[in-house]
Order: C-alpha cells, then structure tokens, then sequence
C-alpha cells in the first residue's frame, strides 16, 4: 500500500486497536481503504479515504457539506432505528470531520457498512427501480435540512448552457485541427442550444427550486442488501451540493437506461430502454414524489436528454481541445464518448411522447 494506514488512523478519534487495511473499492478519483480494527475482541471494519486534491480543490469545504448531510441523515437513521441508513462519520482527533497528514493530504473515516454491497452495471430494471427510489429517498431526506445553504462545491457544475459555451470557444480556436472531422456531432449540439437553459430559466424565475442534489447517481453509488437487494445507503457524497432535482434523475436516465457502454463504437447497440426509464421513473416517484412541485415532476423526461447532452458536450469539448480532461485509451476516445451519448439523445427523443404519456399516468 501506497499510504501508512496505522499510522494514518491515528489522526482520527478510533475506538480499538489498528490489526490490518487493505485498498477497498474500484473507485478511480480518491484512495479508499478498508481497516480493521480489535476492539476488545471483537473486529470492527472502518473505511478510510485520501481525498484526491487535484479534483477537489477545497476539500474543507466538500467535507463541510458531507458532515452536515451525514448527521441530518444519521439523526433520521437512528429514529427510524436504521444503524446502515447513512454515513457514520468518524471525527478527527482535532474535532474536524477531515485529517490532514504530515503530506498535506486530507483523510476522512467512517464506519464501514457491514451486509451490503455495490453494482457496477445495472442487471433488471427491478434493481434500477429500487437505485432511484434511494436517490429519491436520499433528496427527500434532505430537503428539511437545517442552518442555510450548502457550500457550492463545483459552481456550475451542471450549468448546460456554459458547457455550450465552452464547446463554441474549442470549435473556434480548433487548437488541435479536429473541427472538421466532428461537424455533424457539432451542429447535432448546435441545433438544442436553444433548449439547454430551460431548466435554469424556470429556476431563476422561481418556477422550480434549488433542492440538494448527489450529481452523481450511478447505481454503483448506492449500498443494497445482500440479502434482499434493498436499498440501504446513498454513498460518495463528494458532489453532494445545491442543484436542481434533474440533475440527479437526468444523470440516472444517461447512465441506467442504455445497455451499452459509455463508449461503445457500435452505436447500434446504444439507445434508451423504456423498461429501465419507466423503472427509474416508478423508483424515484416512489419516494420522491411528495416533495416534488408539478414543475419539478413535468420536466424529468426533459432531464435525461438535457443531462445527456451536456456530458456528450463536454466529450466533445475536450476532443476539440486536445483531450487534456477526461482520460483517454486510444486515439478518438472522447469522440467515441461523445457520440454514444447523442445517440443516446436521439433516441429519447423518439420516444419522448412515450415518456410524457408515462409521466401523466404516474
């Protein structure tokens, strides 16, 4: 192991003896690892992890939003006499929710939940009901949270009208001689310009609120019982921040709905399974819907193209631009991201009346 996890877990306020750690996970932007420790006899799990300081450049502040959501969560978990319900963190010998070690790398520690486990890919559209009513939950359960704004970790983070903007800025410098080649997935983005403000229009206008959002809701990013499949906890609440509800679902239907991968060069086998969008659908409804204003209901269709579109917009941004974000196995890498995702695109917008007409009815 890259870090000294003995020597590490003394920074934080641990109950026991360190026995062993070990690299937990298939995460790719922090260091996660799994110690044990001996208390009084009995081996306790804990999970520690370097936040990745290059991709979040203020970790004061995600680990401020992090303890507020955790503790607002646990306090409901325990009411509702629920030990697996949230992130029980574990606080540093200086009272703060973080460490930082003798490297100036910042450390947090929670217990680790025992009995449950994640998925990488999505298996039955029953499985994806059951990843969005977690996500739904997990918005529902801080919608009353206390003492003001979360901090804005990533500003604009999904402000799809920017990442437009940005696109037009690495078409006109074309620095890396590529705009020729993607004129057709550029004007396929240029000609919904129009449509990417919608949903920050009706929020600036008061039509639809600013809610706490994961922005992350990969099904890998919830815990579910190994022996039932239920939902146990929301996990990785890195970009836990003030957002807009589809962003949330938006990202659920992008990342559930296809059954290829994210860059698949067939794009034959990429579109939108209405199963697992009417799974995603049902789940987040289930648990979410008695918050959710008729603005914030209507537009959940919309959000699947609209978040869709920006992360194909931001592939396509980066290929223009020399490939210096997002890493990359081969050559066109990022373009064959970006494609996946506007065919994704089209093929919601095949079956948009669908979606709508599935919308009324629930």
């Amino acid at each position: 192991m890259k870090h000294d996890l003995s020597r590490i877990s003394g920074l934080f306020r641990m109950h026991g003896l360190f026995v062993s750690a070990e690299p937990y996970g298939t995460g790719h932007i922090n260091d996660t690892y799994k110690a044990t420790f001996d208390q009084s006899g009995t081996r306790v799990n804990y999970i520690f992890q370097r936040i990745n300081g290059n991709v979040f450049k203020k970790p004061e502040d995600v680990m401020k939003n992090m303890a507020r959501v955790c503790a607002h969560l646990g306090g409901k978990a325990r009411a509702a006499h629920d030990p697996r319900g949230a992130i029980d963190l574990v606080s540093a010998q200086t009272g703060e929710p973080f460490a930082v070690d003798a490297e100036g790398n910042f450390w947090r520690a929670y217990c680790f939940i025992e009995n449950a486990r994640t998925f990488d890919v999505i298996e039955s559209a029953a499985q994806a009901r059951l990843a969005a009513q977690a996500f739904g939950g997990f918005q529902c359960g801080l919608v009353d949270l206390p003492g003001g704004r979360l901090i804005d970790t990533i500003p604009d983070f999904h402000n799809t009208p920017k990442r437009i903007e940005a696109l037009e800025r690495a078409a006109s410098s074309d620095k890396a001689g590529r705009l020729r080649e993607v004129k057709k997935e550029f004007d396929f983005i240029m000609a919904r310009k129009e449509e990417c403000g919608v949903l920050l229009d009706l929020n600036a206008k008061g039509e639809i609120p600013e809610r706490i959002t994961h922005n992350d809701t990969k099904l890998n990013n919830v815990l579910l019982d190994c022996r039932t499949g239920n939902p146990v906890c929301v996990i990785d609440l890195d970009t836990v921040m003030p957002g807009l509800v589809h962003y949330d679902f938006g990202d659920m239907v992008r990342t559930g709905t296809s059954p290829a991968l994210e860059d698949e060069k067939d794009l034959s086998k990429v579109f939108m399974q209405f199963d697992m969008f009417e799974a995603l659908l049902r789940g987040y409804l289930d648990s979410a819907k008695s918050f959710l204003t008729p603005a914030e209901k209507h537009y959940l269709p919309f959000s699947g193209k609209l978040i869709t579109l920006e992360i194909g917009t931001r592939f396509l941004t980066d290929y223009l631009e020399g490939d210096v974000y997002f890493k990359i196995h081969r050559p066109e890498h990022n373009l064959d991201r970006c494609r996946t995702q506007l065919k994704l695109v089209e093929s919601i917008e095949k079956q948009y009346d669908r979606m709508m007409k599935l919308l009324e009815t629930l």
